[in-house]
């Protein structure tokens, strides 16, 4: 037997509910007043009263009376077929009474089966139609699936306020399913450059020992010396190289300590500025510090700056600003590098976070997905923003307090 649908089974609960108390209310009603009729028409009591009357008038004509005694007898058995006649009409009129009561119940009844499966399916509507869509919802949300837009179901405003948390709630599972990949994902991309760093480092060391000594031993030989050169600018290349593998395939260690991200931004400052590209710190008055690992947050920045300069012509200029900024209600110290180069075409914006990504002849496509990675460690985020032909900013946020925000992926706006 098929089941009946859950608006189906609401409808009936209702009209039961609403109809059968009050159907028993009436029916009950109607044998109380049919019940109770004859009681209170008296026609029975009047009727023995007209007998033992009758009786008593015929026994005192029986005997001598005077005329004023005949007057009285006579009176009284008027009297009494008056009062029965009286209790005639009533009974009479009480018979009908109980048929008008049974064909006015019949008639309410039928009047409350209306209107109650009227109101029964506008509630099983109210009820059935937003429950149906939640079931929905839910169904959606368990298979990853994006909820649907358009204007909502009739309903009561509780259920809007139900589906607006069922929105917030399936954003914030999206973005926690987005965020353990990502976090699987960037965790295969550690391994594999620990794994890389590790086969480059055990032969790197030997062939730097072994261009070292034929350099000692090729002095004078000018064609040894060229091939000497390659190997070795080669040989370091290889070696930094394996240091920014080893560098991402590592998250920061050691104790974290108070770091001022002005000092940070100012030494990082001075020891790239040049003739060539011009880097300044700009600050908004004294901030607070952040918690974090130094040396980890300058190789950060200062692969940021470095970028930056590349992204120069000459006479370009780079300017850290070191500033608050405010995030989901929690305060963060922000550095922005801002560049004035030819900007990062907006198909390509998307992915310099990702590892191995380089615009750059034999670059390792780490450098941006290991200042990502710092940041994240710090329990910040990053940001970038290019605008064609004027420049690019890269926003590096950190939280003051050194707890972590609510995690979010890299954000990139485009102008």
């Amino acid at each position: 037997m098929k089941r009946l649908s859950f608006r189906a089974r609401v409808l009936l609960s209702l009209v039961v509910f609403a109809l059968v108390p009050a159907s028993v209310l009436l029916l009950g009603g109607v044998e109380l007043v049919r019940n109770a009729l004859p009681v209170l028409s008296g026609r029975a009591p009047w009727e023995h009263a007209a007998a033992t009357g009758r009786k008593a008038i015929a026994a005192a004509r029986a005997s001598k009376l005077t005329p004023e005694q005949e007057a009285a007898v006579a009176d009284h058995e008027q009297v009494l077929t008056n009062s029965l006649e009286q209790a005639s009409r009533v009974s009479y009129l009480f018979s009908r009474t109980v048929a008008i009561a049974a064909a006015v119940a019949v008639i309410g009844i039928a009047l409350l089966a209306l209107i109650a499966s009227r109101t029964a399916g506008h509630l099983s509507r109210q009820l059935s139609r937003p429950l149906s869509e939640v079931v929905e919802w839910t169904e959606l949300i368990a298979r990853g699936r994006p909820l649907p837009e358009g204007p909502p179901r009739r309903g009561a405003p509780e259920f809007e306020t139900l589906r607006r948390r069922m929105r917030k709630m399936d954003s914030a599972l999206a973005a926690a399913r987005e965020r353990e990949l990502e976090a699987e994902r960037l965790e295969a991309f550690r391994e594999t450059a620990r794994r890389v760093a590790h086969e480059l480092k055990n032969p790197l060391t030997p062939i730097r020992l072994a261009v070292t000594s034929l350099r000692r031993a090729s002095e004078g030989d000018p064609h040894m010396a060229e091939i000497i050169d390659v190997l070795d600018t080669e040989s370091r290349r290889l070696e930094a190289m394996a240091r920014s593998f080893a560098q991402f395939g590592t998250l920061p260690e050691g104790t974290a300590a108070e770091v001022d991200l002005v000092e940070l931004a100012s030494a990082v400052a001075r020891s790239l500025n040049s003739a060539r590209v011009h880097v300044t710190v700009e600050h908004s008055g004294e901030l607070p510090l952040v918690r974090g690992y130094h040396d980890a947050l300058s190789r950060a920045l200062t692969n940021v700056v470095l970028n930056a300069i590349d992204a120069c012509a000459d006479g370009g200029a780079v300017t850290i600003i070191v500033g608050r900024r405010w995030h989901e209600g929690r305060a963060l110290v922000e550095l922005r590098v801002r560049d004035t180069g030819a900007g990062i075409p907006p198909a390509r914006i998307e992915s310099i976070w990702q590892p191995y990504v380089t615009s750059k002849p034999g670059g390792t496509g780490l450098g941006l997905a290991i200042v990502r990675q710092t940041i994240v460690a710090h329990h910040g985020f990053v940001s970038a923003s290019s605008t064609a032909g004027v420049g690019t900013e890269i926003a590096l946020a950190l939280p003051i307090d050194g707890n972590p925000t609510e995690v979010v992926e890299p954000a990139v706006e485009e102008e």
